[in-house]
């Protein structure tokens, strides 16, 4: 399993460095992972992502980059954990709920850019 993962330090790490390859370093900023403390990325995805992010700041009218992370299906269902801690953190209670979330798609962070190559697989497809 190790090898089919990229941790989420080493993918954000990853990011950057591709950023700063070219002839002209660039900037990056990477939003939607900022409440994700530990995660695992698929590795093949990682490295097709560094490689678009390579890719883009290569071009000479690109002086930053932005990496937005939002969820392939715009409703996502959620458990939700509401727990009762007393002074020493030992968990008393627990209330288990579930919550649909609305992300905006993409189309919500395009809306300003002419030239988007789509390289997702279908859904299902990955």
């Amino acid at each position: 399993m190790k090898l089919m993962h990229t941790k989420l330090p080493k993918f954000i790490k990853k990011m950057k460095e591709a950023a700063i390859r070219g002839k002209r370093p660039k900037d990056i900023e990477i939003k939607g992972l900022e409440n994700l403390t530990s995660a695992k990325m698929q590795s093949l995805r990682t490295g097709r992502i560094e490689q678009a992010v390579s890719e883009i700041a290569e071009r000479d009218s690109v002086e930053k980059l932005e990496i937005n992370v939002i969820p392939r299906v715009p409703e996502t269902m959620h458990t939700v954990i509401v727990k009762g801690l007393d002074k020493e953190g030992k968990c008393l209670s627990a209330i288990l709920e579930v919550v649909n979330i609305l992300h905006p798609t993409e189309e919500a962070y395009l809306l300003d850019c002419d030239d988007v190559d789509d390289r997702r697989p279908k859904i299902g497809l990955h």
